[in-house]
């Protein structure tokens, strides 16, 4: 006999690893553009662009690219969303002199997210 995995209302599935490494990918590009705004601005626009850079990246992925996103968009929207967000941090790593840490990034971001997206479109 096969058993079928039920799930209770109000309960979501469990996260495959994909889900996890692309939640992983996108605290790692937060993290990087708040590591570039406190770190590629003088005192004071340094505090400023430290905290505003990430809240603006994660106001975009909470608006469009969540899995409980605010707007329901086009999937073509959502991928176009996420990809700004990790080309922001990969074009930060390298203003950081972080090429080779940019492309490594780059590279990783994007094969997370296209086997995230088909995935989702599944």
């Amino acid at each position: 006999m096969s058993q079928s995995v039920e799930t209770t209302p109000g309960m979501s599935a469990r996260p495959s690893v994909i889900d996890i490494l692309a939640f992983i990918v996108e605290l790692a590009a937060f993290a990087v553009l708040a590591v570039w705004g406190f770190l590629a601005w003088p005192f004071a626009w340094n505090i400023l662009f430290g905290i505003a850079t990430p809240a603006i990246a994660i106001l975009v992925w909470a608006l469009f690219v969540s899995p409980r996103a605010v707007l329901a968009v086009h999937p073509f929207v959502r991928a176009f969303a996420e990809l700004l967000i990790y080309a922001a941090a990969t074009i930060v790593l390298w203003s950081l002199g972080l090429a080779w840490a940019g492309i490594a990034f780059a590279v990783i971001a994007v094969t997370v997210g296209v086997l995230a997206g088909r995935r989702r479109l599944a």
